[in-house]
C-alpha cells in the first residue's frame, strides 16, 4: 500500500513495532512520527500508548475477533486474552481515533455491538486483480472436477467438514488443500480424493494453484473479510462457501458462487455437483466472479477509498 501511495505522489512510511508491543506495550519505546506526517493510519489492535496525540488517527478494524460465534474455537486462554486485554485496548484506540474503518459490514456490526458504538466506514480489502487472473485450465472429458481449499487447518475454517464433503462427492471429484504439518494428525482419516499441496508461499503460488482448479471450496464458519475468496473470484473461480459472516458480502449467491447453510455437508456437496454438471453455467459463474472481483474488490478501489478517507480527515482540520 505504501509503495502504491508513493507511485501516486503521496508520501507514506511504515513504522514497525516488535511483536511484544501487542502484549507488553510499556516495554517498547514510543516512536516519533515523521515530521512530514499529517495523518496516522493504525490497526485497531495498536495500543493507545503509540498513538500520536497531535495528528488525526484513522484506525482499521481487520477482524471480528469478539463475535460470540467465534468463542468456541478459541480455547480458554486465547478467549481470556481477547476479552481481558485486546478488547479494552481496542476500545481505547477506537475511542481516540478520528475515523474508524472496518474491512466488512460484518466486522463493523460486530465492533459496534462488542467494542464501541461509533460510526464506521466500510472499506473492503482489495486484491491484485492483475496477478490474480483467470487461468487457461479446461477440464478434460471424464476428469474429476477439481476443488481447492486455501487457508489454515483450523476448525473455525471448517476443515473438519472437508473430508465428509469429499466422501459425499466420491471419486469424480478431488480436493487440493493447504494442510501441511497442521493437517498431519488427520491424514489417516482423510479420503483418497483429498490431496495435500502444503503451504503456499506468496501470492504467486496462491494464484498458480487457483488457475489449476475448477472451484474454491471454503466452508469457513466466520470471516472478517476473506482475501482468499476474493482472490479466487478474481481468478474466475466459483466459490462454494458458508452463508454467514462477511462471506455474504463477497459472494453473490447463485451468481459468483453458492452460499450453503453452515455445517451442512449435503448442501455443500449438492452445490458442487450442480456446478460440475452444468458446463455453460460454470462458465457464466466464472465470468461473473471475475467481474465482481474487479469491480468491487480490486486493490486500486481499496486504495482510492483510503485516500478519500485521509482527505476527509484533513478536511476536518
Amino acid at each position: 500500500m505504501v509503495a502504491e501511495l508513493h507511485r501516486r505522489g503521496l508520501k507514506a512510511a511504515i513504522t514497525w513495532l516488535p511483536l511484544r508491543a501487542e502484549y507488553a506495550p510499556w516495554s517498547v519505546p514510543v516512536p516519533d512520527p515523521p515530521a512530514w506526517a499529517n495523518v496516522v493510519h493504525v490497526n485497531s489492535w495498536l495500543h493507545e500508548r503509540f498513538l500520536p496525540r497531535q495528528l488525526p488517527v484513522l484506525a482499521t478494524i481487520h477482524h471480528a475477533t469478539h463475535h460470540p460465534s467465534i468463542r468456541p474455537y478459541k480455547g480458554f486462554v486465547r478467549a481470556l486474552y481477547h476479552e481481558r486485554w485486546i478488547a479494552p485496548n481496542e476500545r481505547r484506540t477506537l475511542h481516540r481515533a478520528d475515523l474508524i474503518v472496518a474491512v466488512s459490514r460484518f466486522v463493523a456490526d460486530t465492533a459496534q455491538r462488542t467494542l464501541l458504538d461509533r460510526p464506521m466506514t466500510v472499506i473492503h480489502n482489495g486484491v491484485d486483480v492483475g496477478l490474480f487472473v483467470p487461468g487457461a485450465r479446461v477440464r478434460p472429458s471424464g476428469a474429476p472436477f477439481r476443488l481447492l481449499y486455501v487457508g489454515g487447518w483450523k476448525r473455525l475454517k471448517g476443515v473438519d467438514l472437508l473430508a465428509a464433503i469429499m466422501r459425499e462427492l466420491g471419486d469424480s471429484y478431488e480436493l487440493r488443500y493447504t494442510g501441511g504439518a497442521a493437517a498431519a494428525p488427520d491424514k489417516s482419516s482423510l479420503p483418497a480424493n483429498m490431496h495435500d499441496i502444503g503451504r503456499l508461499e506468496g501470492d504467486e503460488a496462491v494464484a498458480a494453484a487457483m488457475k489449476d482448479v475448477d472451484a474454491l471450496l471454503f466452508p469457513s464458519r466466520s470471516e472478517g473479510f476473506s482475501l482468499v475468496v476474493v482472490e479466487a473470484m478474481s481468478c474466475g473461480l466459483p466459490v462454494i462457501a458458508t452463508r454467514g459472516s462477511s462471506l455474504v458480502e463477497a459472494i453473490a449467491d447463485g451468481v459468483t458462487g453458492t452460499l450453503c447453510i453452515q455445517d451442512d455437508v449435503r448442501a455443500f456437496a449438492a452445490a458442487i455437483r450442480a456446478l460440475a454438471g452444468d458446463t455453460e453455467g460454470h462458465r457464466l459463474v466464472r465470468r461473473a466472479a471475475r467481474a465482481r472481483a474487479v469491480e468491487l474488490f480490486s486493490f486500486g478501489k481499496m486504495l482510492e477509498e483510503y485516500v478519500a478517507a485521509y482527505a476527509a480527515l484533513l478536511g476536518r482540520g
